[in-house]
């Protein structure tokens, strides 16, 4: 069985940075595409970034020049540089990856942006 597993969330005050890591188990098959996807209380899921296997990357217009998506060495490990972090951007954090017509989903991580 997949499974994905986020760290790096946390509280930071607005304009800081923090870095998303998320790594899948349970396949040697690459994820393809991996993304990181986000909810605020109320508010339904939406995508943040999603970045292909052969490094095309896709952004929410929110969050271009500030987040930036990224592959890891390790196969199946994605990374979100966040930075200049907003109160808007306060979210759980969830990463996704897709094998075939199956999407994996980790158990998200809290994002906190306030003073």
């Amino acid at each position: 069985q997949v499974q994905l597993v986020e760290s790096g969330g946390g509280l930071v005050q607005p304009g800081g940075s923090l870095r998303l890591s998320c790594t899948a188990s349970g396949t040697i098959v690459t994820l393809n595409p991996m993304g990181w996807y986000r909810q605020a209380p109320g508010k339904q899921r939406e995508l943040v970034a999603e970045i292909t296997s052969g490094g095309n990357t896709n952004y929410a217009d929110s969050v271009k020049g500030r987040l930036e998506i990224s592959r890891g060495n390790v196969k199946n490990t994605v990374y979100l540089q966040m930075n200049s972090l907003k109160p808007e951007d306060t979210a759980v954090y969830y990463c996704n990856g897709k094998l075939g017509l199956r999407t994996y989903w980790g158990q998200g991580t809290q994002v906190t942006v306030s003073s």
